[in-house]
C-alpha cells in the first residue's frame, strides 16, 4: 500500500484583494476574491517515490460568487445546498511524469527506461458533506480527456481544529483508488519498460492503492496579507 505524504511549506505573503468589499459597496455587484502569493511545497518526487523534491509555486485564487479558479485545483464551481451537501465539479491539468529529476514534473533520475507519462487536461467532479464547519466529508472522481491515464478516486475526510480570524489549521486524509489503467499507467511495469530500466514486470488490476495526507496552517496577518504554512 503506498502511503503518501505531501507537506506544502508556504511560506511566501498572500496578497489578498479587497475587490469584494469594494464593488459591494460602490457598484453593488457580484463578490469577487483575488488571492496571489509563492510558497514551497515538499512532497515525494513521484507518487511511490522514497525521496523527496522541494518546489516553488504560485499561488493565485480567483472566486466569483460560486465560481473559481485556483492554479493548484483548476477552474471549477462550487454548488451547496443549505444542510451542507455540495458538488463541485471541475477542469484541471496534470502534468505527468517523467523518467528524470525535474523542477517542476513528477519523476526521478531512478525511473530511467520507463518513459514519460503525458500531461493532461482532466475533469473532476466532487460530492460532500460539510457536516459542520470543522468536519467535511468527499468523494471525487477525476477523469482525464484522454485515454493517457486512466481514472482516479479519492475519498477524504477534512478536520478543521482551528479556525478563527487569525489561523485556520486543517488536517485532511484520504484514501486513493484507481481502474486498471491508472494502476497500470502510473505503477506497472510492461515488457518494453523492463527491457529498459530493469525493473520487474508489474500489472495491477483496478482498486484501492494507498493513502494521502496533509496538513495546512493558514494564518492572516492583516486584512489584506496573509500565510500559509
Amino acid at each position: 500500500m503506498l502511503t503518501k505524504k505531501s507537506i506544502k511549506y508556504l511560506i511566501a505573503p498572500l496578497l489578498i484583494s479587497g475587490i469584494s468589499s469594494a464593488y459591494a459597496s460602490e457598484f453593488n455587484a457580484d463578490e469577487t476574491t483575488i488571492t496571489f502569493g509563492l510558497g514551497a511545497m515538499s512532497s515525494p518526487r513521484y507518487s511511490g517515490a522514497n525521496e523527496q523534491s522541494s518546489t516553488i509555486i504560485p499561488l493565485i485564487h480567483i472566486q466569483k460568487d460560486n465560481i473559481f479558479f485556483d492554479s493548484m485545483n483548476g477552474l471549477g464551481i462550487h454548488l451547496q445546498s443549505d444542510n451542507g451537501l455540495y458538488i463541485e465539479p471541475t477542469l484541471g491539468y496534470d502534468s505527468g511524469r517523467t523518467d528524470k529529476n525535474s523542477g517542476w514534473r513528477k519523476g526521478s533520475d531512478k525511473l530511467k527506461g520507463m518513459g514519460d507519462i503525458s500531461s493532461t487536461v482532466n475533469s473532476g467532479i466532487a460530492l460532500g458533506w460539510a457536516l459542520a464547519p470543522w468536519l467535511v466529508f468527499e468523494g471525487k472522481t477525476t477523469l482525464p480527456l484522454n485515454d493517457g491515464q486512466g481514472v482516479s478516486y479519492s475519498t477524504s475526510i477534512n478536520y478543521i481544529p482551528i479556525m478563527n480570524e487569525d489561523n485556520t489549521l486543517t488536517f485532511q486524509t484520504s484514501a486513493l483508488f484507481g481502474d486498471a489503467r491508472y494502476m497500470n499507467t502510473w505503477y506497472g511495469v510492461n515488457e518494453q519498460q523492463h527491457s529498459r530500466s530493469g525493473f520487474s514486470r508489474y500489472s495491477s488490476a483496478g482498486g484501492f492503492y494507498g493513502t494521502d495526507t496533509s496538513l495546512t496552517l493558514t494564518h492572516q496577518f492583516s486584512e489584506h496579507w496573509g500565510r500559509l504554512v
